[in-house]
């Protein structure tokens, strides 16, 4: 018995480094992924793919972890950083893309992510899990951000 928790999430800011550095780390999978939290393992799949594999969230007896793959494609001249989720790698599928701009002075950054996670337990433990999968992933996603911020010096 399984049961799937959708996420979708969306972010926007703006850091006073310039939008080539910025381009660099968001592009560069490795580096980018250092910034987040609470992953195990990033493993290169090759060929631009890379499978994620973080850290055991949990309540009491109930220890989930999420496992994904994706496909990153970036273009410089158009400032963006796209994936796509790869198919039976993993229990969840995350897609979503880094839009990178100048906007007034600034470098402007947004973020859009969807994911949906795969959960192993009886759909009656739904409303249990599913808002502790929302919640952890979007204050990881949120710290992710703010590391990010101060990685390229600050908001702007």
């Amino acid at each position: 018995m399984t049961f799937n928790v959708t996420i979708d999430l969306g972010y926007t800011f703006n850091v006073k480094a310039g939008v080539s550095e910025v381009f660099d780390v968001l592009s560069d999978v490795p580096t980018s992924a250092s910034f987040f939290p609470q992953v195990d393992r990033l493993v290169d799949l090759g060929a631009n793919t890379y499978r994620w594999e973080m850290a055991k969230i949990g309540i009491a007896q109930i220890n989930l972890q999420t496992i994904y793959a994706s496909k990153y494609t970036s273009d410089r001249n158009k400032g963006s950083v796209i994936w796509t989720p790869v198919k039976d790698e993993g229990n969840a599928q995350v897609s979503g893309h880094w839009k990178i701009s100048e906007h007034q002075g600034a470098t402007h950054v947004i973020l859009n992510v969807k994911g949906e996670l795969e959960i192993p337990l009886p759909s009656l433990m739904r409303v249990i899990v599913a808002p502790l999968v929302e919640s952890t992933f979007e204050k990881l996603t949120d710290q992710y951000i703010e590391n990010l911020i101060q990685r390229f010096g600050g908001e702007a």
